[in-house]
């Protein structure tokens, strides 16, 4: 089975390609390029370095949230639309869930964790138990202080969150907590298709973002009401 998989639910733009188990190709970008003008162009590339065509993709994976609602839109648009022109499955995957197999290994619970801003972060909470990621709490949005008054034990975080709430981590779990290397810090459309092993396969139509919450226009909206 020849598999494509794409991430763009953060500031990271992901693209792999992998044939029954086998990667074949990955690329990542991290500028300031918006995914609108790199994800299709990243997919034509590494379409052309295995010699593929996008008519032999059997399976679309892509990450299907929480993360930037903007950058979700175009990554799913795009598996969508290109799911439709063939005509093949797709598969959603929590994007903290992708993050979260880059630690593969570990014996530490591990905390993906996204900025969600207005002091909140999208965050999961695994642990690997034999050759699967078992989920100890649900992804959610939550306060950066409930999370890790919720966290046991010995953890390791990463994720894009890091960066801008490390400081704070460390001093409400002091040495209980750890953080991940620069190279195992990103996405990567390779740990999707990882995560993606064994998830239900839907059709283009029935593919949809998960959000975790309303977006700024949505909350914005309802406070003007809640005013009049």
């Amino acid at each position: 089975m020849k598999q494509l998989a794409l991430d763009s639910s953060a500031l990271t733009a992901t693209v792999a390609l992998a044939e029954d188990g086998v990667l074949r190709c990955e690329i990542t970008l991290n500028t300031a390029l918006t995914h609108s003008q790199t994800l299709m162009p990243m997919v034509d590339e590494a379409l052309s370095h295995v010699g593929w065509s996008i008519g032999e993709i059997d399976q679309f994976v892509c990450a299907k949230g929480p993360g930037s609602f903007t950058g979700l839109r175009i990554g799913i648009g795009t598996v969508k639309g290109l799911a439709m022109g063939v005509g093949k499955p797709c598969v959603g995957v929590s994007t903290l869930k992708a993050l979260a197999y880059n630690l593969w290994g570990t014996d530490k619970t591990i905390v993906p964790i996204m900025d969600a801003r207005r002091g909140e972060v999208y965050a999961g909470v695994y642990r690997q138990e034999g050759d699967v990621l078992i989920e100890v709490f649900p992804d959610r949005a939550l306060p950066l202080t409930d999370l890790c008054a919720d966290l046991e034990g010995d953890c390791i975080f990463l994720g894009d969150g890091v960066p801008v709430h490390q400081e704070t981590i460390r001093e409400l779990m002091g040495e209980r907590a750890q953080f991940a290397p620069l190279s195992h810090d990103l996405p990567r459309a390779a740990a999707l298709l990882k995560a993606a092993e064994g998830a239900e396969c839907v059709s283009y139509h029935q593919l949809t973002p998960t959000y975790l919450r309303k977006s700024q226009a949505e909350r914005e909206y309802e406070e003007r009401r809640n005013q009049t």
